[in-house]
């Protein structure tokens, strides 16, 4: 017969930092897709326009590097981006096999609208609960937290 494990999930302190963790993650999203939506965009939208703002553009590789939408689903946004005119796909000159991709003016007009708000939108419920030196330290602690999980 195995033997039950001896964790105590309110007592070990990574097990209760787990649930807190999570929920904080699904309330976070939660706000912040209401409020992308509410700005006339879907999360995926917005993730590869305030991920091509301020650059001379990317290429797909680089662009589904930086942004948390998968590569299945990159093409699709890109594709309806470029139906509203917010991207550009500029074939490379050094390598035919890449595309650039770029914000149109309409994209960058975007980008300098929607990236303010969504941030002015965020920044109070950080604040209301963390200090900016809380804030750093937390960075920190996910940041590391995050690459323990992505070792082998």
């Amino acid at each position: 017969m195995a033997k039950k494990p001896t964790i105590e999930p309110g007592k070990d302190p990574f097990m209760k930092v787990l649930r807190p963790l999570v929920e904080t993650y699904f309330v976070l999203m939660d706000k912040g897709a209401a409020h992308i939506r509410s700005l006339g965009l879907t999360c995926s939208q917005f993730d590869v326009i305030v991920t091509l703002g301020d650059t001379g553009g990317m290429t797909c590789k680089e662009l589904s590097e930086q942004t948390l939408v998968t590569k299945g689903t990159l093409t699709g946004v890109l594709d309806r981006l470029a139906k509203k005119g917010m991207i550009v796909r500029v074939p490379s000159r050094e390598d035919r096999r890449c595309t650039f991709i770029r914000l149109t003016p309409k994209g960058d007009a975007r980008f300098r609208e929607v990236f303010p708000a969504h941030i002015n939108y965020m920044k109070p419920h950080f604040e209301r609960a963390l200090t900016a030196v809380e804030a750093t330290k937390l960075h920190g602690l996910l940041l590391r937290l995050k690459n323990s999980f992505e070792k082998n």
